[in-house]
């Protein structure tokens, strides 16, 4: 009997219709569309601007676009993951009412939270059940409101956040294609660097937490930068020194869409030329789970039956790693 792998037999995604452009931001904080370029590579980012809709909602209308696009009736879904960072509610599980919302209801489903590295995680995740033999078709998404958790009046961190979903179906082959390593880490020594201080058991709100806006992301910026060029360099030559990869045998670079400069040092290390490597930071922003979905909803139309990918991705935490991925179709 030949050895199951995971593969990636679908994609869809979603992002919202409002523009925030870095000439908006001009008029919200002392910021201007040059120093935001410059420092980032992003022109422009999606809001979602309803509010009473949440990551649910970004996540239901990718998940939505995933199955249609290969006939997948949601019956047929075992097991729904959810990676995000910003759930509708605390303690209901947003991933369980969106298995609900799009008619998988012969899944189960939970969320998975680590951060900007959370979908990568979640790659992991999905391709051990498909590898157990116990499931035959799971459906990773990853999605984040991250406009819900910004300060707008904090150029540090509101320059940087989009919205968005992404979503993935997994299933087994017995080809070969799929999920072939990873190399997954996380160090507590980020738990300080981005984070959001109130609204967890630490620190429970309350009107003054409210009032000291302790409830929005805070990023050190400079710790943050230091740590996530080294780490995901370094994670993505690992894998592929663990794998005997070349520049040459490897065809696309999925980067975690954080910092243009973080996406070209990391290629550097690797050894990629400009051409392989995914990149929509300069529309979408950081979406955080949302990043790694969509660069494949963005170039699903260039990848290639047999094409070798390394996804790598860094978020707070710290959490971050790589994942080596065969694709395991043509695009229709």
């Amino acid at each position: 009997m030949s050895k199951i792998t995971a593969a990636i037999t679908a994609v869809g995604g979603y992002v919202p219709d409002y523009v925030l452009t870095n000439k908006k931001l001009e008029e919200m904080v002392d910021t201007n569309d040059e120093w935001i370029t410059t420092r980032t590579g992003i022109k422009e980012r999606r809001i979602l601007k309803d509010s009473d809709k949440g990551t649910s909602y970004l996540a239901i209308q990718a998940a939505k676009e995933c199955l249609k696009k290969n006939n997948t009736d949601p019956k047929d879904i075992d097991l729904v993951i959810m990676s995000t960072a910003t759930p509708d509610m605390p303690v209901a599980a947003t991933g369980v009412y969106v298995a609900s919302q799009i008619g998988a209801i012969n899944a189960f489903s939970y969320d998975l939270v680590a951060a900007c590295s959370s979908f990568l995680y979640g790659m992991s995740t999905a391709a051990s059940y498909i590898e157990s033999g116990r499931y035959k078709k799971v459906l990773l998404i990853g999605a984040d409101k991250m406009s819900s958790i910004i300060d707008y009046e904090d150029r540090a961190t509101c320059i940087i956040f989009g919205d968005g979903g992404g979503a993935v179906l997994f299933e087994p082959s017995e080809e070969g294609y799929g999920v072939q390593d990873e190399f997954l880490r996380s160090d507590g020594i980020g738990r300080q660097s981005l984070k959001i201080d109130a609204g967890g058991s630490l620190m429970p709100a309350s009107a003054e937490t409210v009032a000291n806006k302790q409830h929005f992301v805070f990023q050190d910026g400079k710790t943050v930068f230091k740590f996530a060029v080294s780490n995901m360099a370094d994670v993505s030559a690992k894998i592929m020194q663990r794998n005997n990869l070349s520049a040459d045998d490897v065809n696309w670079l999925v980067p975690h869409q954080a910092n243009k400069r973080i996406i070209d040092a990391t290629a550097k290390r690797m050894g990629l030329d400009d051409e392989k490597v995914m990149m929509n930071i300069h529309k979408y922003g950081n979406t955080t789970s949302a990043t790694l979905p969509l660069c494949l909803v963005d170039y699903e139309s260039k990848l290639k039956k047999g094409d070798n990918l390394v996804f790598a991705s860094f978020g707070g935490g710290f959490t971050w790693g790589a994942v080596y991925v065969t694709w395991a179709y043509d695009s229709k």
